[in-house]
């Protein structure tokens, strides 16, 4: 937690520093028709840019914020389930360390996971999300060729039927994947801040 304070502070003297006149200005409806096709974009807001990071018509950024926001979608959903399931009290059963002093039933749900699991386990963990960055979550790795649409992690593997698909359907289920992300971001948040509320 303290690292987290420590972690935070700087932030903090942000809100003692007035307006800069450099700050992006919302874009105009015709700069954002380039996007206004993409999946995503639907009603009421449609194109919705408030800040104007996609002012100038950018593909490549574009590209690259929906790459992001995929994945962090995809983490959001994970972390939501992983609420779910703990607090319902499903565990794997056995030790977490070597040494057989912390169980997995013995870990809290939430942020107090943080503070039970070993540095070993910390050292595991992001040496496994190193691994997947660098040899799995990629567009174009294992010799596989172009991705379909930015956020294809297939990379020459079992598709499971996503090949026999028609167009619209794979429309569809990448609409509903982005949508169910954009909700779980907001899900994880709101569970995060409850637990840090109390309540």
């Amino acid at each position: 937690m303290q690292l987290l304070v420590l972690t935070l502070l700087p932030l903090a003297s942000l809100a003692f520093v007035g307006p800069s006149s450099n700050l992006p200005k919302a874009s105009s409806p015709s700069q954002l028709k380039a996007f206004e096709t993409e999946i995503g974009v639907q009603a009421p807001l449609g194109m919705f840019d408030p800040f104007g990071i996609l002012e100038d018509g950018d593909e490549e950024r574009f590209k690259l914020l929906r790459y992001i926001e995929l994945k962090h979608g995809r983490i959001a959903m994970l972390a939501v389930l992983g609420q779910i399931v703990t607090k319902m009290g499903v565990r794997i059963p056995g030790y977490l360390d070597r040494a057989n002093t912390v169980a997995f039933k013995d870990i809290p749900t939430g942020f107090g996971a943080l503070e039970k699991i070993p540095t070993a386990g910390y050292i595991q963990f992001f040496l496994f999300i190193f691994i997947l960055e660098i040899a799995v979550m990629g567009e174009e790795l294992n010799g596989a060729g172009p991705a379909e649409f930015t956020g294809d992690f297939r990379n020459g593997t079992p598709d499971f039927g996503w090949a026999k698909l028609s167009d619209a359907a794979k429309k569809s289920k990448r609409a509903i994947e982005l949508n169910n992300g954009r909700a779980a971001q907001m899900g994880i948040l709101g569970l995060m801040v409850h637990e840090k509320l109390g309540v």
